[in-house]
Parts: structure tokens; sequence; C-alpha cells
């Protein structure tokens, strides 16, 4: 077998981390151009969305396969592809001169971005030894957890300063300098090349897509479609049960299967999973709901509600490298704990807004929900893969990757439920009080009447005027309840997983040498 040259692990890293936060900041970038790209193109947003949808339909396709697609064709040579394809269909997503033009490069960008998340990740723990991998995934863990933050910011100012295109153009040249890089110093391992299998298995090809699939639409489109009072939601409901059913069934009977679930007899890994996907739910649900609040009760437009949420990002930037160093030196899991912890505490901190909230109100609790995905994201990677083998790790990160993407689908699908189903029920509850008979509003209703007919508005007009406002006040209440509810649910969530870390097996620290 070949040697395989000896390349400085760190420009192993930065090579790939640069394809990863490509393909991670391209997840949400999108989000805040939509109204542009549907009104340039003469469709509606909720039109528009199936940009966003297929994208990440494709991308669940792809992801759980990248570990056998690697086996087939060889890492290197999948990685290389998949950027070359990446950044091309980028450029052509900034052409298209239509919307089922974009929809169709949209869904081509997902196939060849979904491959790179779990990619990168190999590469980088295989790059490392056991001790330091911790160091390699704090580099991984600032894309994940940052990128995902910096994209409504970049997308924001892209598209107020030029044009919604230039969201696509943006990949290009990172694209290309992540090819050259990939291919100066990123190797396939010498095993990599005995575990080639033979025959296709289209079975399990077909199921996984069309269950994945069927999957992935069910959780973006659910609470437009109202969701089991849809005939559609409910028959892509059953499609995607009795194909992923099938899907375990056959991967676990046949010999040379495309997702290796055996890996789940390691218990660190199958507990590692368990909380990356409660990770992954409540991260990304989190992220839904502060920018429903802010452009729907306060008014902020796309650019300052992704400003507002910077601070997140940041507090991962400033700590995930000096968790990096510390996982070398203290048990893996009272680092997730205290993150896990941590991150309970903002969530009901979050809990204590109101209404009358402001800049600040908004920037600590997120700085310090930064340093606790930070603490918690990096060494509860580690733990999962601590007892991985190298010839398994391929296809150990796809399902760590994937079930972080579908923990973060359903808390998307959950917060924009909970928020809507809640302010609905608020409104109820709070509307009731607004009544004839309560002195109160009454009270409020009249004075509100009186200023609007002192500024010149005819008493009948006024009076319609200050019940719409009082109704305004009550939805926005409602609104606002609706969120801190959440809030408090997610910190409740946490505390209820904090006990799962011990059924890890952490590695003791290693003494320094004398």
């Amino acid at each position: 077998m070949n040697e395989i040259p000896q390349v400085n692990r760190w420009i192993v890293s930065f090579s790939v981390v640069l394809a990863t936060f490509m393909v991670v900041l391209d997840s949400t970038i999108v989000n805040v151009a939509l109204p542009h790209i549907s009104g340039s193109m003469s469709s509606t947003v909720e039109e528009g969305t199936w940009t966003l949808t297929l994208y990440l339909v494709a991308n669940a396709i792809i992801l759980p396969m990248t570990g056998w697609l690697a086996r087939q064709f060889g890492r290197k040579r999948l990685l290389i592809l998949s950027v070359a394809g990446f950044t091309t269909f980028s450029f052509l997503c900034g052409l298209a001169p239509n919307l089922l033009t974009l929809i169709i490069f949209r869904v081509f960008q997902g196939f060849t971005g979904g491959a790179m998340q779990p990619l990168s990740q190999a590469i980088m723990l295989e790059a490392f030894p056991p001790e330091e991998r911790g160091k390699a995934m704090a580099a991984w863990g600032i894309c994940i957890v940052a990128a995902p933050i910096l994209g409504p910011v970049i997308g924001g100012w892209l598209t107020d300063s030029y044009s919604w295109r230039w969201i696509f153009y943006i990949n290009i040249p990172i694209g290309i300098v992540s090819l050259f890089l990939i291919n100066m110093f990123v190797y396939d391992p010498p095993y990599l090349k005995l575990q080639k299998t033979h025959g296709i298995n289209y079975w399990g090809i077909g199921m996984l897509a069309v269950g994945m699939g069927a999957l992935q639409i069910v959780l973006d489109q659910g609470q437009q479609k109202d969701w089991f009072s849809s005939n559609l939601i409910v028959i892509l409901m059953l499609i995607a049960a009795v194909m992923l059913i099938s899907f375990i069934i056959r991967e676990m009977l046949i010999k040379n299967p495309i997702v290796d679930l055996r890996i789940f007899r390691d218990q660190s890994f199958s507990v590692g999973v368990i909380l990356i996907t409660a990770v992954g739910f409540v991260l990304y649900g989190s992220m839904v709901a502060l920018p429903i609040i802010l452009q729907t009760l306060f008014g902020y437009p796309a650019l300052e509600t992704g400003i507002v949420m910077a601070p997140r990002g940041l507090g991962s930037l400033l700590f995930t490298p000096i968790v990096g160093i510390l996982i070398s030196r203290t048990d893996a899991r009272w680092m997730s704990g205290f993150g896990m912890a941590l991150c309970a505490i903002t969530m009901f901190w979050f809990g204590l807004l109101n209404l009358n909230l402001g800049y600040w109100d908004l920037f600590w609790p997120q700085v310090f929900q930064g340093v606790a995905l930070s603490l918690l994201f990096v060494p509860l990677t580690t733990l999962a893969m601590r007892n991985i083998s190298k010839e398994e790790m391929g296809n150990a990160t796809s399902i760590f990757n994937l079930m972080r993407n579908i923990g973060g689908s359903v808390g998307i699908a959950t917060a924009a439920t909970m928020l809507e189903r809640n302010r609905q029920t608020y409104t109820n509850i709070l509307g009731a009080h607004v009544t004839p008979y309560d002195h109160n509003s009454q009270q409020m209703i009249g004075g509100l009447q009186s200023m609007l007919t002192s500024a010149g508005i005819d008493p009948v007009t006024a009076g319609e005027r200050s019940y719409a406002m009082v109704f305004g006040f009550v939805q926005r209440q409602a609104a606002m309840l609706s969120f801190i509810d959440l809030m408090r649910l997610f910190g409740i969530f946490f505390i209820i997983l904090l006990p799962l870390l011990w059924l890890t097996r952490a590695a003791k620290p290693k003494s320094p040498a004398a």
C-alpha cells in the first residue's frame, strides 16, 4: 500500500473547513433574500420557499449516503466533485432567469453540498490522534455554529447593497480556493481502497431517497399546510414512515449496507447521536423563533435582524478555541454538562424578556449561549467519536450530521408551530378581557378614541380604530408570551437531557509528560 504524504494537519483542516463553511453558510444566507428573489421572478413568497425546501430535501437524501459513496469513489475524489459541483451550481443559481430554473439548480446544489459536512469531519478526525481530536472539532465547530448566524447578516448586506444573485456568487472564490487546497493537501487513507463494495444497492438508495425526501417536505411545509389537516402532509408522512422503516430493516439484514447501523452498538456514539439531535432541535428552533419575533413584533428589517443575532456567533468564535485546548485536560462529560446547563440558563433568560426589550437585552444571553454551544458541541462530538475506528469514521460522521440536521428541521417545525398555536391561544385568553364590562379596557379604548378625535378623526372612525389598536396590543402581547413559553420549554428540554451525558464513556485525560 502507498504511504500517505505527511502534510501539516492544520493545513488539511483548513482545506476541508473552508468547503464546509461555504455549505453551512448557504443553508441560511438565502432566507433573508427570499422576498427579493420572489419579487424579481414574479412569484409569491410561498412559491419561493421551494428554493429552500428542495435544497434541504436534496441535502438530506445525500447526507446519510456519504460514507458509502466515499468507499465507492474515494473520499478525496468525492470531496472534489462535491466542491466543484456546489461551486458550479452556485454560479448557475446566480444566473437563473426564472424560479423553476433556480429551484432545479438549488436541488443540484443540495445534492453536491450534502456530502461535504460528514466528509470534512471524517478527514479532520482522522488527521488528528484521539487525544487531539477536541482541537480539530473546535475548528470544525466554529463553522457549524457560527456560519448559520453569519448567513443572515451577509445575505442581508449583499441583497440590500448589490443583488440577491450575489448570495450565490460569493461561493465561487471560496469554492475555487477550497478545490485548490483539497487537491494539494488531502489524500485518501490506504484502507479506504479495501472497503470498496461491488454492486449498487438500488433498493436501499431508493427507499432512503424517497423516505428522507418525504420527511423533509413534511417538516418544512407542515406548519404552512396545518399539519395533519392536509391530505398531502398525511400521505407524505405515511410514505416517509414506510420507506424509512423498510430501509432500516433492509440495512440491518444485508452484508454491505449503504448506512451501517451496527455502529449504534457503541454506547457513547448512540448517546452522542441522541444528544446532538437534541442540540440541533434547540439551536435551530431558537434561531428561527428569535428572528420571527424581531421582524413581526418590533419591525426589524432583515439586515438588522441578522446583526442582532450575531452575538451568538461571537460567543462561539471567541470560546471554541479555548474549549479545544481544555478538552484534552478535562473530562469531556463535565464540559458538555456545563454547556448544557448554561444553554438551559440562557433559554430561561430569554424567557424573562418582554415587549420593552432593547439590543443589550438580547446581546448578553446570546453571547453566553454561543459560549454554551461551544462547551456542548465540541466535547459532545469528541465523546461520540472517541471509540470509532478510522474505517468506520465516514459512516459515523454521516449519521452524526444527518441526525443533527433532522433535529434542526424538527426544531424549526416545532418552533414555528408552537409560536403560531400559542399566539392564537393567548389571543383568545387576553381578548376575553377586552369587553364593554371591563373597566380597564374601556378606559384604554376611551383614551385612544379621545386622542384620535383630537387629531381630527371623526368619532365613528376613531372608535373603530381604537378597538383595532387595542386588538393589536393584545396580539403583540400574545406573540411575546408564546415566544417566552417556547424558550422556557427549550430550557426544560436541556435539563431533562442532562443525565444522558453520563451514559457515555469518557477516557481519562492524559497526564502531561515529565
